[in-house]
């Protein structure tokens, strides 16, 4: 039956209704409609479309949450750079970077800012065509990101269709997705009570569910998203303020909270506002994103190699905060060490209900002299799991006790051991579940044999139902034996049994890298096999041999020999060899590492992300550049983490420039 023009007319009818009851509800917080009458309107849309498909179109508020979920996200690569910011940690580093703007383009006296809350999410690229949403990727590495256009679609404040009469062919969008704080705490009870892990904060949860599969998932969770960055090829707009006006009329959330400011102390007193106001919001955000206001001089000022001159990130301080010490527990972690963890009352930190912090080491708790009992100053610097800062001893009880670590394994029982020159207290014992578990967890990861589906609870199932007791174990698998596990049905056993038999084409650095030798980062496994191309070669190598190779030390060589003389671990790569996992590279490689880094002299500091400072070392000097200890007038680049301490302070008195992880990364890559 062929549509009147009147079911056509209906249907255009509903569809205006729809999204301006949407705009109004989720943009504006204003509703217009009851949801009795939505609802009602949203089925008459949805009785329409089903007996005419054919008039379905992909603004329509039906289409938001696909059927089919995704069986992976491709990447693609951005049409426009999503370029870093620079980062000032304080207003005499902010000052800094006006100065250095200045001095860029000495005829500029004074400019304009744009201050936003600087949200705590993940960063989303949008792209319209005709005015339709067509694409929504993450960030990625700033050159290309995973496309996300199915989960993208269920985030309520990202209109599908741009609220203008004669859109632009082309119209890009930048914007933050997060999760209400609300919002985030519901979905940890939810999880809590369904034995799941909880998510560390709002932003790994944002960003985790982004890559969900099934974009149903995401649409439970109600993302939200503030835009903050339009392009569009031959604009009119002439300021960051005009262009985040623009965004709202197009139908985008914008930050209500932004503020034109006409000068450098107008910004100091935005920034000193909202240190304390942000308490108060529904969202989490650790800073303020200053721009200058004109797109003119913007485009005069430019970008160095890792971000524009034009903006910058004014963080906040991190947030510290009391609570009381109920109990010291350890952890036993994939390689023995054994990781003293304090239970505290649970207490608000950064956002998030935390009641665990690491204690690091022995020596960490004879210096803080920390007891069961007592008033601590926690903080959370970036860190998923807190730390202890101080301890109160004026508000200590009487009758607590000095804290020791254990002398025997808590998982196995074995006798624990410290050995010289280490500060890690380690169990030995290479049959302790703990250990067991870890190493299991770690072949998994995404960086190792990215084994889908294979996380820390079916990963403890397998192993206390006696299904696995080694790594190759897991290659003897078989969909009956899961599929017997609690929670565990035919399909999901289909499919994890599909994902490790995939994994067996993993190559031989991924399947070295899961080993998880100690010191043997992914990027020293690609160093090791591009020269030890099989693993008989490898296994054989001398610690001088080991050594030779640029860009392995002596910690690393030593490692990796005393590694393959575990008889253990022989029989282990035995038994890897005969179910058919890559133990040697396809092809022979040469390294044609890019010399990017050739003339650079840089210093690294701080804890980062990911990677050891070692394999960051390593990274640099592969790439050509050189790595020295000190700060000086001739460094180029300081390579920065969490606490750093006073080589970051000389840097910023020198103006060098800082780069992140990711920043440096992408810096070999160009």
């Amino acid at each position: 039956m062929n549509p009147t023009p009147e079911i056509q007319q209906r249907i255009n009818q509903l569809l205006g209704q729809l999204q301006k009851a949407s705009y109004a509800y989720y943009v504006l917080d204003n509703p217009i409609m009851e949801d009795a009458v939505y609802d009602q309107l949203y089925r008459e849309l949805q009785e329409l479309e089903s007996q005419y498909p054919e008039l379905i179109s992909p603004d329509s508020p039906t289409q938001r949450v696909g059927d089919k979920p995704a069986s992976q996200f491709p990447s693609v690569r951005h049409n426009i750079p999503l370029y870093s910011l620079e980062n000032a940690f304080n207003l005499a580093e902010f000052a800094q970077w006006e100065e250095r703007w200045k001095r860029q383009s000495p005829s500029q006296k004074t400019a304009e800012y744009v201050c936003e809350l600087k949200i705590d999410g993940s960063a989303i690229a949008l792209t319209y065509e005709n005015g339709i949403l067509v694409r929504g990727t993450t960030r990625g590495d700033g050159i290309t990101g995973e496309d996300v256009t199915q989960n993208v679609r269920t985030i309520r404040s990202i209109p599908l269709r741009l609220s203008l009469d004669n859109p632009p062919p082309v119209v890009e969008v930048r914007g933050e997705a997060f999760l209400p704080l609300d919002t985030f705490n519901q979905i940890n009870q939810e999880r809590e009570q369904l034995g799941e892990a909880l998510f560390a904060n709002p932003r790994n949860a944002a960003a985790g569910t982004l890559r969900q599969l099934d974009p149903k998932i995401v649409d439970k969770r109600r993302l939200q998203f503030f835009a903050y960055t339009l392009h569009i090829p031959n604009q009119n707009l002439n300021s960051q303020w005009e262009s985040l006006e623009a965004l709202q009329q197009m139908g985008f959330l914008v930050n209500p909270n932004r503020k034109l400011c006409p000068n450098l102390e107008a910004v100091q007193e935005y920034y000193q506002n909202w240190e304390t106001e942000r308490r108060n919001l529904p969202y989490m955000t650790d800073g303020i994103v200053v721009k200058i206001n004109d797109f003119a001089l913007q485009e005069k000022l430019g970008f160095t190699q890792k971000f524009p001159r034009w903006a910058v990130a004014l963080k906040y301080p991190a947030e510290e905060t009391p609570t009381i010490i109920l109990d010291i527990s350890v952890n036993v972690g994939r390689t023995g060490a054994v990781t003293p963890l304090a239970i505290m009352k649970p207490v608000l930190l950064a956002g998030t209900t935390v009641q665990k912090a690491t204690l690091h080491n022995s020596d960490r708790i004879a210096e803080l002299d920390i007891r069961i009992g007592d008033t601590v100053i926690i903080r959370k610097a970036g860190e998923i799991i807190p730390e202890v800062l101080r301890v109160i001893t004026e508000l200590r009880p009487k009758d607590t006790q000095p804290y020791y670590m254990p002398c025997q394994c808590p998982e196995c029982g074995s006798t624990l051991i410290r050995p010289k020159e280490e500060a890690v207290t380690r169990c030995v014992n290479s049959s302790c579940p703990a250990i067991l578990r870890g190493s299991i967890i770690h072949f998994c990861t995404r960086d190792a044999l990215d084994i889908r589906g294979l996380g820390e609870k079916v990963v403890i199932l397998l192993i206390e139902n006696g299904l696995v007791k080694s790594i190759a174990d897991l290659y003897s698998l078989t969909v009956e034996q899961i599929a017997s596990l609690e929670r565990m049905g035919k399909k999901s056993a289909e499919n994890l049994i599909n994902a490790i038999t995939d994994s067996k084409n993993q190559p031989w650095s991924r399947v070295l890298y899961g080993l998880g030798i100690r010191y043997v980062g992914s990027v020293n496994a690609k160093i090791l096999t591009d020269s030890f191309p099989s693993v008989e070669q490898l296994s054989q190598a001398s610690v001088t041999q080991l050594e030779s190779v640029y860009g392995i030390g002596s910690e690393i060589a030593g490692s990796v020999y005393d590694w393959f003389r575990v008889p253990a671990n022989q029989v282990l790569v035995q038994q890897l060899q005969e179910v058919g996992l890559q133990l040697q590279n396809l092809t022979p490689q040469k390294d044609t590492t890019p010399q990017t880094l050739a003339g650079k002299t840089f210093v690294v500091t701080g804890t980062l992300p990911t990677l050891k400072r070692n394999e960051a070392k390593e990274i640099i000097e592969k790439a050509g550049g050189k790595v020295t200890g000190s700060v000086s007038a001739k460094t180029d680049y300081i390579v920065v983490g969490e606490d750093a301490g006073s080589k970051l302070d000389k840097a910023i008195e020198l103006g060098i420039t800082q780069l992140g992880e990711e920043d440096l990364l992408e810096l070999i890559k160009n």
